[in-house]
């Protein structure tokens, strides 16, 4: 049987060939959520039938000679992502009954490059936390240790991609939410720019800070379904028309990065990490000098973000779900807290964090006029125990969304931000890093990932528990 924990473009090549069918990637692919994901609760819908169907529909395509980048690779979909027919609760029993009757431009396009859609995975209610406890489809485990969270929001994608469930999954990011859950679950989560990917039709979202991006298990694998996701769309006006050839392959033609000036950064000069993400932290420079990059300790000296990206949050969240107050008694009560915290927002509040983003923004392009990249931890903390609030805050001290602050940067200024897994804590488990870069430079930032990747990513291990 194909090896599900192939990368994605050699699964689509194999196909291509005929050495492979989609039929049988779906197969395969089903067969492994049925036996892994029960304890792990990665999935809300598994499609099967019409799985079946759309891989015999892909296999067609390729006898008639389509050439299809992702051929019968197997696609996971957060269930906050539209595809008409198929129900996206967004975690929430005030959705539980919607199905959209539209798709949204990413699947569309994924659908076309020949993956096939095997499932929706599981997310919190509404995208708010950073672990998945979903009144509708329950909690979300992560493969590493089933008692940690597997980061959120985009839970279940980072799950389906870690165990060969999926060999990709399409996420959402607005606070961290690709890149949490593959930074917790020894993924690569890529954060596109701000603009680069079409994120309609579909539910309103966080304006100026939400983006749909790829997550899979190679910088490569990342690459080539961004290399697909990206370009303007009619349907979303937010999605600019920005040069995307670059992202095919990128960093193929690279031995090293040699004349790249790469800005270091522990904790941006605010944030507070767990002694081991430091520590880890710092062996994962040393291995980024031996690429020949010039590395320098830099950041621009902009205060907390934390305060602004919570202002626009809370007013794009009390816009998009206002309407579901009526129904509250269906809502977890942080879900309430958060929506009613942004009716308490005046106007011109919400226009001061406007004016704080851009200030922000402005700030750290400058220092992309110095550097080619910024390379800084993949969270702030290790996975934490299922029913905490978090890792780092303590009733003495707890600031709401602390932990994983320096993954709001990315949200504010629209930069792209990739993690990448570098290997593994004392405890077990996974290790990531982040390379961020100026806005609609991803094949900047996915190249050197890319590097990195061809020097030191050995074969991937996988959790105990699971069978190759």
């Amino acid at each position: 049987m194909t090896d599900l924990l192939a990368p994605a473009v050699d699964l689509a090549a194999l196909v291509r060939s005929g050495a492979a069918s989609a039929v049988e990637l779906a197969e395969a692919s089903l067969e492994r959520i049925t036996q892994l994901d029960p304890p792990l609760g990665a999935f809300t819908t598994t499609l099967d039938d019409r799985a079946l169907e759309a891989a015999r529909a892909v296999d067609a395509r390729v006898a008639r000679g389509e050439e299809l980048p992702l051929a019968g690779v197997p696609l996971a979909v957060k269930d906050m992502v539209w595809m008409a027919g198929v129900p996206a609760t967004a975690g929430s029993k005030v959705l539980r009954d919607f199905v959209p009757t539209e798709t949204s431009v990413v699947v569309s396009r994924l659908v076309e490059a020949g993956v096939v859609v095997v499932g929706m995975t599981n997310m919190p209610e509404l995208g708010y936390r950073g672990d998945t406890a979903s009144s509708v489809w329950g909690v979300t485990h992560n493969p590493w240790d089933p008692a940690l969270v597997p980061g959120g929001s985009s839970s279940g994608s980072g799950v389906a991609v870690a165990t060969g469930m999926a060999a990709l999954a399409v996420g959402t990011d607005a606070g961290g939410s690709i890149r949490m859950p593959a930074a917790f679950c020894g993924v690569v989560g890529h954060k596109p720019s701000l603009g680069l990917v079409p994120t309609k039709p579909g539910f309103a979202g966080w304006l100026f800070l939400s983006v749909t991006g790829p997550m899979a298990r190679t910088v490569r694998d990342a690459a080539a379904m961004l290399a697909v996701l990206a370009g303007p769309d009619s349907r979303d006006p937010e999605a600019l028309a920005v040069p995307t050839d670059g992202l095919r392959d990128p960093g193929e033609h690279l031995d090293d990065l040699s004349g790249w000036r790469i800005a270091v950064s522990e904790d941006f000069g605010w944030a507070r990490l767990v002694p081991e993400v430091r520590k880890e932290f710092r062996a994962v420079v040393e291995r980024f000098s031996e690429l020949g990059c010039d590395l320098v300790e830099a950041h621009p000296a902009t205060p907390d973000p934390l305060p602004v990206w919570l202002s626009l949050a809370k007013a794009a969240i009390h816009a998009a779900h206002a309407r579901y107050l009526d129904r509250a008694g269906e809502l977890a009560p942080d879900s309430v807290s958060w929506i009613e915290a942004g009716a308490a927002m005046r106007a011109t509040d919400y226009v001061d964090a406007l004016h704080a983003r851009f200030d922000i923004a402005q700030a750290w392009s400058g220092l992309f006029d110095d550097f080619d990249l910024v390379l800084y931890p993949g969270q702030q903390s290790l996975p934490y125990p299922i029913g905490e609030d978090g890792p780092l805050s303590t009733p003495a001290d707890a600031r709401e969304g602390d932990w994983s602050a320096m993954d709001f940067v990315a949200n504010i200024t629209g930069q792209p931000a990739c993690c990448v897994t570098c290997g593994f804590s004392d405890s077990g488990l996974p290790l990531g890093f982040q390379l961020m870069g100026r806005r609609f430079d991803d094949a900047r930032v996915l190249a050197a990932a890319r590097v990195w990747e061809r020097r030191f990513a050995q074969e991937t291990a996988w959790p105990a528990s699971l069978e190759r």
